[in-house]
């Protein structure tokens, strides 16, 4: 992947993330300011609309990550930071397919289960994405892969 490509999937993360973060954040950890109030903050519904509108980037981005480097790194068996990309992917499923199913549940017991579901792949991905991210380089390759040998 080109620096702009590598740009492009960081920035559409953080987007994607940083919404969701504030929005779960102003669900669950502020108070409204009176009885009566329909939401705990004043932008919970522009942070909202700014998750799902931001979205359709972060699956572009998914795209971009697939075919110019999960792809190619698992049809070349490549180990590094293999354990953390293969996480990732196996995450990206119930991540993106809870966010939709969310969109669309009209039945109260679903969008419970599709929004736990979201929460928790959600911060799993924020958690591995950085994991990810910060390994060095040569994380998951054998002593033998790295050049060490037993001396």
């Amino acid at each position: 992947m080109n620096r702009a490509q590598v740009w492009f999937v960081h920035l559409a993360n953080l987007l994607v993330a940083g919404t969701g973060i504030a929005w779960v954040w102003m669900l669950f950890f502020v108070e409204p300011a009176d009885d009566f109030a329909l939401l705990n903050h004043p932008l919970q519904d522009e942070t909202q609309a700014a998750h799902v509108l931001t979205a359709p980037l972060y699956l572009v981005a998914m795209g971009v990550v697939w075919a110019l480097h999960a792809g190619p790194y698992l049809a070349d068996g490549e180990r590094e930071r293999r354990r953390t990309g293969i996480a990732l992917l196996a995450l990206l499923a119930p991540l993106v397919a809870s966010g939709y199913l969310l969109q669309v549940s009209v039945d109260e017991t679903w969008r419970s289960v599709w929004s736990w579901m979201h929460l928790v792949t959600g911060a799993a991905w924020i958690v591995g994405y950085l994991v990810h991210q910060l390994l060095p380089e040569d994380a998951g390759l054998l002593p033998e892969e790295r050049g060490e040998t037993d001396a």
